[in-house]
């Protein structure tokens, strides 16, 4: 066979292979069944609506927050926080955190916030979740 003729027939013979694979490829996987552009279905309310209570314990001193949370269909729809520091440097971060607070969580998704600091205020943000996982574990389903 001349080069030309070897070439076309591995050529050929490479294509028959492909194809054959191709087709036991396509027989086991899967086909998708109905309209692809269907929405997911909504995610399931993990949480009990209401307000919650829980304190929230940070820091070496300890320091704490009181938060109160409301939850509707898994959504934040409320926060209250106290600034109980006595140390007028603590109580200037407490308060920084108290007012930064509602603009990152109010409308949020509970299991969407994760906030390690806000407002400056790293500590701040350890006591706040922890009073959160508090908080999700009472109002848990």
């Amino acid at each position: 066979m001349t080069r030309l003729v070897r070439s076309a027939a591995w050529a050929a013979g490479a294509l028959v292979a492909g194809c054959s694979l191709a087709a036991c490829g396509a027989e086991s996987a899967p086909r998708p069944t109905g309209d692809s552009s269907t929405a997911p279905e909504p995610a399931e309310i993990d949480y009990r609506d209401g307000a919650y209570d829980a304190t929230g314990w940070y820091g070496s001193l300890p320091s704490h927050h009181e938060v109160t949370l409301t939850i509707e269909e898994d959504v934040v729809t409320e926060v209250s926080i106290t600034t109980p520091a006595e140390d007028p440097v603590s109580l200037q971060h407490q308060q920084a955190f108290a007012d930064a607070l509602p603009g990152e969580i109010v409308g949020q998704r509970i299991d969407d916030i994760a906030l390690d600091r806000l407002a400056g205020a790293s500590g701040c943000s350890e006591g706040f979740m922890n009073a959160l996982a508090e908080i999700k574990a009472q109002a848990r389903a």
